[in-house]
């Protein structure tokens, strides 16, 4: 049986991710890295909203297509560096997304909604946004946070917990109150909610 046209673009998003030289062990397996992380986002939307437009899905696990692609240090290691390369991949991300799209059928209207989800446009006034926005910070608690913490100091962490909280709806805050985590990683988290 063909597949539709949403199977395809998640082949088509999949493929490229697998191009990842970066790798996770997982259950013994290698896997790249940002291949694991679409599947983790998508996964994660589908527990978080189950009923997410096939727009809101693409836009999950299209969310760091060839993020690899452009380094975090092609830009000044400063707060307006990173901001500056976190837009970069944003357009980057829309614009491979909106190829593979147009390469499966999708119409403009479609393509424009998936773009515009990706850039995170309208959050916490766009319900889309919203929502994907949620996601990657679960998809960041519960798969990255200790990882993350275990290399930089109690007050950085901290911040970072406190900027991520800020990003998250109420039903975001519940759902990453349930993810199980570390006796420490949680003391921080209530240090940080506080």
């Amino acid at each position: 049986m063909k597949p539709t046209r949403f199977e395809s673009a998640i082949i088509l998003i999949d493929n490229k991710n697998s191009e990842d030289i970066n790798t996770y062990q997982v259950h013994g397996l290698e896997i790249s890295k940002e291949l694991l992380y679409s599947q983790r986002m998508s996964q994660k939307l589908l527990q978080f909203e189950p009923h997410a437009s096939e727009e809101l899905q693409i836009a999950a696990r299209a969310q760091h297509i060839c993020r690899w692609k452009i380094a975090r240090d092609e830009y000044p290691m400063d707060r307006v560096g990173y901001l500056k390369w976190r837009e970069t991949l944003k357009k980057m991300h829309a614009d491979l997304a909106a190829d593979i799209l147009k390469e499966v059928g999708y119409d403009a209207e479609f393509i424009d909604r998936v773009s515009f989800l990706i850039h995170k446009k309208l959050i916490k006034k766009d319900d889309g946004s919203q929502t994907l926005e949620d996601v990657i910070c679960l998809v960041f608690l519960e798969y990255y946070f200790e990882e993350f913490a275990e290399k930089h100091n109690d007050d950085k962490v901290i911040d970072i917990l406190q900027k991520t909280w800020v990003k998250m709806s109420e039903k975001g805050h519940d759902a990453a109150l349930k993810i199980s985590f570390s006796e420490k990683s949680m003391s921080l988290i209530k240090q940080a909610i506080a």
